[in-house]
Order: structure tokens, then sequence, then C-alpha cells
């Protein structure tokens, strides 16, 4: 008999373990399910604009070129449209990668039961290689050894992704280039090499060394034409301010300036005519405008060197 009642307590105790031994655990995967919502039919959720650019961030470090998105707490068509707009704008020209990988992202939206259908197509500028090959450094100083690697390399381009730029940034590279060409005893028309900044040289977030082939050659082309429009026309011959020639009597040989013509005007009093013709305006010149581009954006350059 006391071996049952021992028996029942000891099941009695072990009824209360379970409660007790109850945990909660999380694990790590490659892809936050708060954005995946099918990973394997590539499709997307976003509940907020940040997760909107968040998704396309994502997208673009896969280069995957389509997509589709479901969006979720919108209200309504206009809200769905305005937050792609900018969540598009935003990734292509503020974000270091976007604008260095994107050439342009469309979208288009339809309407289920419970949420936002959105289809994404996003055209690229850079291949997977290019942005796999891409190299995370935490500031400037970095970029000396990076440089010195590629050009042992043999390779045409280097990428890099920086966590700081400070305002002697640009400083910090022009000192690594200048270095590299003195240890290996060439000169600045011996390296053309091509520096881009993206989003923009005023905010870098990624640097590119453009070091040879096909790229860097229009880089500087484009460097060239870009520098031509800033300067003013060499063609265009000087103004004649010589004073007139004489002819064998002396007189001058100057030809008088014609009579100015001057518009009659209507009589005083005289109606205004209903439809008067606006005025015609000349023809918008052809010659292209690189005014705001040179040195300054991602495209086509920001620094040369």
């Amino acid at each position: 008999m006391r071996i049952l009642s021992l028996a029942a307590a000891i099941c009695v105790l072990c009824s209360g373990c379970a409660p007790l031994l109850e945990r909660t655990y999380s694990t790590s995967e490659p892809h936050s399910s708060k954005f995946w919502e099918s990973e394997a039919a590539g499709t997307l959720r976003a509940e907020s604009y940040q997760d909107i650019v968040n998704d396309l961030l994502l997208l673009i470090g896969q280069h995957r070129e389509a997509a589709t998105l479901r969006l979720y707490d919108f209200e309504d068509d206009l809200s769905v449209a305005d937050a792609l707009e900018r969540a598009a704008a935003e990734v292509q020209q503020e974000t270091p990668m976007g604008s260095y990988a994107v050439e342009y992202i469309t979208s288009t939206s339809q309407s289920q039961r419970a949420y936002y259908e959105v289809a994404v197509q996003i055209s690229y500028r850079r291949t997977l290689e290019q942005i796999q090959s891409v190299v995370n450094a935490t500031s400037p100083e970095a970029l000396y050894s990076l440089l010195d690697s590629a050009l042992n390399d043999g390779k045409s381009e280097l990428a890099v992704r920086l966590g700081y730029w400070g305002e002697d940034g640009q400083s910090k590279v022009e000192d690594s280039m200048a270095q590299l060409r003195e240890e290996r005893g060439m000169t600045e028309e011996d390296l053309p090499w091509v520096v881009c900044c993206y989003p923009s040289a005023e905010d870098v977030g990624l640097i590119e060394f453009l070091l040879d082939g096909p790229a860097r050659d229009e880089a500087l082309e484009k460097a060239a034409l870009a520098q031509q429009a800033l300067e003013p026309d060499s063609d265009t011959p000087p103004e004649d301010t010589s004073p007139p020639e004489n002819d064998a009597n002396g007189e001058s040989t100057e030809f008088p300036e014609p009579p100015e013509l001057h518009e009659e005007e209507p009589p005083t009093g005289s109606p205004e005519p209903e439809n008067p013709e606006p005025p015609i305006e000349p023809p918008p010149s052809e010659q292209a405008d690189f005014t705001g581009q040179h040195f300054i954006l991602h495209s086509p350059l920001s620094i040369v060197n």
C-alpha cells in the first residue's frame, strides 16, 4: 500500500514538470521570414513603406529581375502607388547599392482580398558577378591595400562599400592612388583611373575604381566631352575691332548702317485683336548639356584621376 501511495505521489509531481520545461526557441535562417512570404515562388511581403525598401534591396542583392510583393495594411490604390514610387526612387537614388547597380525599377499592383499583389521588374546596369564582387570596408583607410591587391590580380575594376566617409575621404582616395603610382613608377598618364562615387560625391557609400578596360575608356571619353561643353568655343572667330580702311580718294569705305525699322503703332483707341498670335520661340539647342554631371554625380563621373 505504501508503495502504491509513493508511486501516486511521483505521478503527481511529474505532471507538473511539463509547464516548467516549456521553452520557446528561435532559429536563424538565411532569409528573414518577415520579408519572404514564399521564397520558393519569389514572393515577398511588406507591411510598411520601409518593408518595401528592404524588399527591393533584398532583390537587388540577389540580382533578381522579377519578383512578387504582397502589401498588407495599405488603405487604397493611391497609397500603394505612392509608396511604390517613393520606395523605388529612394532605392535607386539614395542607396549606395541601388544607385550603383540599378538602371530602373517598374511595378504594377492588383488589389486582392486581404492584400495588394505587386509585380516588380528591375533592370540592372551591373551583372550578378559585379554585385557579388563588391568589397565591404569600414573606412577609406582600407582602399590602399584593396587597390594594391586589385592591381596585382590584374582586375579592371574595384567596387568598395564603405561604412564611413569623412570630410577627408576624397583626399585619402587621392593619396592612396598617388602612393600606388609612385611605388610602381607610373604617372597619371600611364594609369588613367576613373573613380565614381555612389549615391553622390557628397554622400559616398560605395566607391568604384575603373582601372582598365572599355568601361574606363568610355568614362574618360564622357569626361572629355563634358569638359569641352564647359569650356568656351575656341572655333568662333574674334570680333573685328580694327578701324575702317580708306579708299584711293581718302574716303572711308565703311558702309553706313541701315536705318532702324520702327513698327507702326496702332492708332489710339483702336481695338486689340481678339486672338493675338503667340511669340515665336527659338528652337532648343541640340548641344548636349553636361552641366551638373561632371565630377558631381555618379553618372557619368565623380572623380577622375
